[in-house]
């Protein structure tokens, strides 16, 4: 029992070296993607938007809750007074019609909303189904059976039913983003997550180094942090980047069917629903939160993608633009003895690059 102890605590020594090879191999990967790289920049850019968005009003000197109905013409409906809906220097994007409140500040503030309920339930999804996954894998076979049953009734639920269901019944006194959270995060994603981890589970606890940690009297709880945990990284991040835009277009939906978060509090889908009756006489109230949305869950869904394929380069990226599309393109159209003619030098030379 000792020396089986002893020479994993040796195999885990030896292994914090590549632990940190394999990170630098992931930045390279990833660096490699251009496809990525543009998409982890938007991103960056709106969650620094996001974060300074009391900054950016106090620029602009408006908030997003006043009204200005000076701004707005009562006597065609509220239609913003001026060109473009009312852009000038006091409102850098225009105001609402009807209620003349500032689009820039509501815009910025709905980012926090918006990115912060999406950020809040990943990480309960991700933890949630982490710990079922990994319970259902390493317990005996009634422990599996009950937690793969339970997961199985949460696969089968459909979100917007439920949500609207639980939405319903609670109090408004309760935080409305912490709630929509909490739904998303509770009804959906983290059953996939925890099937996808329990199928990982049961492939990496047959290898030898957890077969070993298991036979020299570690407990459930031990390995699965020391041993099993580490090999789950790279498949739950990919996970875990992909759920981020499903759940913000979750949001988005929630606070469109008059469900999510409630007014005053910006949100992008919340401003999508006051804008459905708008698109004819006022459309920028309709395509800037539109646009807003759209750009977020494209660069996570791609930067999601990106670092798929770095965790995994043997997996083909859904993406691929650059060099790598043409030397595909070459090597459809061109011979087996014109391949092996290119397949010098200059060939090198070209994948080096």
């Amino acid at each position: 029992m000792s020396e089986a102890l002893v020479a994993v605590e040796t195999a885990g020594a030896d292994t914090a070296a590549p632990a940190v090879s394999g990170a630098r191999q992931f930045w390279r990967r990833l660096r490699a993607q251009r496809a990525a790289l543009v998409a982890a920049a938007v991103v960056a850019l709106l969650v620094l938007i996001a974060l300074a968005a009391p900054l950016l009003t106090a620029l602009e000197g408006q908030d997003p809750t006043t009204y200005h109905p000076s701004l707005i013409d009562s006597a065609r409906g509220g239609v913003p007074l001026g060109s473009f809906g009312g852009i000038g220097a006091d409102h850098w994007l225009g105001v609402e019609p009807q209620t003349g409140r500032d689009m820039f500040a509501r815009l910025v503030y709905g980012a926090r909303v918006s990115l912060g309920v999406a950020l809040a339930a990943t990480v309960v999804q991700v933890v949630l189904g982490v710990a079922m996954g990994v319970a259902s894998g390493l317990g005996n076979r009634w422990a599996d059976l009950v937690l793969s049953r339970i997961t199985d009734i949460f696969v089968a639920m459909p979100l917007m039913v439920m949500a609207l269901a639980l939405l319903a019944i609670v109090p408004d006194g309760f935080p409305r983003p912490v709630l929509v959270a909490l739904v998303i995060s509770l009804v959906s994603g983290w059953s996939t997550t925890a099937k996808m981890v329990r199928a990982q589970t049961l492939t990496l606890k047959n290898l030898d180094y957890v077969a070993a940690s298991r036979l020299s009297g570690w407990s459930t709880w031990r390995t699965a942090v020391r041993e099993l945990l580490p090999g789950l990284a790279a498949p739950v991040i990919t996970y875990a980047a992909l759920l981020i835009p499903s759940n913000i277009s979750a949001e988005a939906a929630l606070s469109f069917l008059g469900v999510g978060v409630k007014p005053p509090t910006p949100s992008w889908g919340q401003m999508l629903t006051s804008a459905d009756v708008w698109y004819q006489a006022a459309p920028q109230y309709l395509l800037l939160p539109a646009a807003a949305l759209f750009v977020t869950v494209f660069a996570l869904t791609v930067l999601g993608d990106g670092v798929r394929v770095a965790l995994d380069p043997r997996a083909a990226s859904r993406l691929r633009i650059g060099t790598g599309r043409k030397r595909e393109a070459r090597a459809e159209t061109s011979g087996p003895e014109q391949n092996a003619e290119t397949s010098g030098p200059e060939q090198n030379k070209e994948d080096r690059a």
